[in-house]
């Protein structure tokens, strides 16, 4: 029995379906942890690389570093990270999100990730090498969107566009 391969139009909306879910996943995981969305991005840095200063989190999450202060305080308010003297550089100050809020989310995370492993691992190398494929190719299609600055601006997340009326 031959499976009909699906349309064009039914891969388009399961695309679509899950950057939904992981939009609707993302905002779960800020409302959980009380964060907003910035917070929860530069909570995700620093779990990925440690510390950090504030001028390479607000790099990192595209936001100024006056925007990045007012996420600072927030996360540090909320016993999400700490400030700390950087070790040779006494003016400089570098962030280290806290053990307590690293656990938290690594529960509320590693739920979806363990799925998802557990798909990656259920298929075929061939089927793999064509998602593999795919999924760089979208990858493609978003980096060179926008690198050609025709995808929408970028919005600082921290301070709300002025109304245009």
């Amino acid at each position: 029995m031959t499976v009909e391969p699906p349309s064009a139009e039914a891969i388009s909306d399961q695309l679509d379906l899950v950057t939904r879910r992981q939009q609707e996943f993302e905002r779960r995981l800020a409302n959980s942890l009380r964060v907003d969305s910035a917070g929860l991005a530069t909570m995700d840095h620093l779990m990925r690389s440690g510390q950090a200063t504030p001028t390479e989190l607000a790099r990192q999450v595209q936001i100024s570093t006056a925007a990045m202060t007012l996420v600072l305080d927030r996360l540090e308010a909320a016993g999400h990270v700490s400030r700390e003297p950087h070790a040779s550089d006494r003016r400089k100050v570098v962030i280290t999100a806290a053990d307590g809020s690293v656990r938290s989310a690594r529960n509320l995370v590693e739920p979806l990730i363990d799925r998802v492993e557990a798909l990656i691992s259920a298929m075929q190398p061939g089927e793999r090498t064509v998602v593999s494929t795919f999924l760089a190719g979208v990858l493609g299609a978003y980096d060179s969107v926008l690198a050609e600055g025709t995808g929408p601006p970028q919005a600082d997340p921290v301070r709300p566009r002025p109304d245009p009326c």
